[in-house]
């Protein structure tokens, strides 16, 4: 390589591209697992290490899906597809994909609504990620349970995941939205998932008003409590 080819070399865009493959990888490597745990007699079908390796491949997932995400924004490139979204099924679409984990740490798991008919307009995947992002961490906190509840707030939806473990950090809690506060993204995958979470949030506007992100302890289950809001 000439020195011209180094300096063309764009170092972000070049780990965005491993990223991709990393994560391709990962996809290949749990169906592989999935398929090899099915043949396993159910003692050894469901030991602890089953769990383990599950839900950190879960977790190394949704990092590799905020990184994307984020450099995608940085070069705005991630487009925003908003539909009309049954808020039922969405919270329901991501217990569901936590089944397993749930199950295998002997946490209980739960949704509710203040309306069954809750619809609201987003964009359903970008916020499913955000949603995952946040139910992984309380798998990994959280003492025996998890809730979701959505609600209207100020004409605004208000999505609350929240766990009875011992809560966020104080440093951490208030809230998070550009010009306000930002998330720390040297906080490890925990800031990079908040900081993920406030930039997806604030991509949702309508009439002046951006979403945001908010932490605080003592919520529905005495523990930590994520507030998602979107106008």
């Amino acid at each position: 390589m000439n020195d011209n080819d180094s300096e063309g070399l764009d170092f972000s865009t070049v780990l965005a591209s491993t990223v991709h493959d990393m994560k391709n990888s990962l996809t290949l490597m749990m169906q592989s697992w999935t398929q090899w745990v099915e043949r396993l007699p159910p003692e050894l079908a469901q030991s602890g290490e089953r769990g383990v390796i599950e839900y950190e491949s879960l977790r190394l997932n949704g990092m590799l899906m905020q990184m994307l995400g984020l450099y995608k924004l940085q070069i705005n490139a991630l487009p925003l597809r908003p539909d009309w979204v049954e808020v039922d099924d969405l919270l329901q679409a991501q217990l569901a994909r936590h089944t397993e984990i749930l199950q295998a740490r002997h946490i209980s798991s739960s949704y509710s609504l203040e309306n069954d008919e809750l619809l609201h307009f987003m964009d359903e995947e970008l916020i499913g990620s955000v949603i995952a992002n946040v139910i992984n961490n309380s798998i990994r906190y959280t003492r025996s349970t998890i809730h979701l509840h959505a609600a209207m707030e100020d004409s605004q939806l208000m999505i609350a995941i929240s766990d009875d473990g011992q809560g966020y950090p104080a440093d951490m809690l208030g809230r998070y939205s550009s010009g306000t506060r930002d998330a720390d993204v040297t906080q490890g995958s925990t800031g990079l998932g908040l900081y993920f979470g406030q930039c997806i949030a604030r991509l949702h506007q309508r009439d002046g008003r951006h979403g945001y992100i908010e932490l605080s302890n003592g919520g529905r289950l005495g523990g930590g409590e994520f507030r998602l809001y979107l106008p």
